[in-house]
């Protein structure tokens, strides 16, 4: 029997990142709602999460990214309108979803879900519900806002991202248009 139980492991997920101009009017429109609940999420954190993995042995990151740069991807930039403010109670957080998700996105997620199941990681049944995480330990109402969200993610590859005591670290990326 191998012994794999002392493999260093490493929290991955494969997300869309957040372009730095995109960040920084999604801060300040955060901090016009003046929220008095919950922790901010870094702005240099924003994105949108494609499918967790979970905790991975560090052995099988080479393998995995052989495996994503496979999927099929889109053949077009992404472009998610982000234009919901809503309290996910259960998670405790409020975020930012789109009211519609595009095909496309739904399409990449799927594919990669398909692509990751040999792997056997993270089981979860959970349904795919796009959004960019705002603040966390948020226990109230959504809060009002004077200016209704609307923010466009356009994302022309997507990345696999390893979450490392609250920061977050690109480790690879693949475009979403082949080359």
């Amino acid at each position: 029997m191998s012994d794999e139980s002392h493999e260093p492991l490493k929290r991955l997920f494969f997300a869309l990142n957040c372009p730095p101009e995109q960040r920084k009017a999604i801060a300040q429109w955060r901090s016009a709602l003046e929220l008095r609940s919950g922790r901010p999420v870094p702005a240099d954190n924003f994105h949108l999460t494609l499918l967790f993995l979970g905790a991975v042995g560090v052995a099988q990151i080479g393998e995995i990214c052989t495996v994503a740069a496979k999927v099929h991807v889109p053949g077009v930039a992404l472009r998610v309108v982000l234009d919901r403010l809503e309290v996910w109670r259960r998670a405790g957080v409020l975020v930012l979803a789109p009211e519609q998700a595009p095909p496309e996105l739904l399409r990449l997620v799927y594919a990669l879900e398909q692509a990751m199941l040999p792997f056997g990681l993270e089981e979860t049944a959970k349904e795919f519900r796009p959004h960019l995480t705002l603040m966390r330990d948020y226990r109230l109402p959504v809060p009002e806002s004077a200016t209704p969200p609307e923010f466009f993610l356009r994302a022309d590859h997507f990345v696999l991202f390893e979450s490392h005591k609250g920061r977050y670290r690109a480790l690879a990326e693949w475009p979403l248009v082949p080359v």
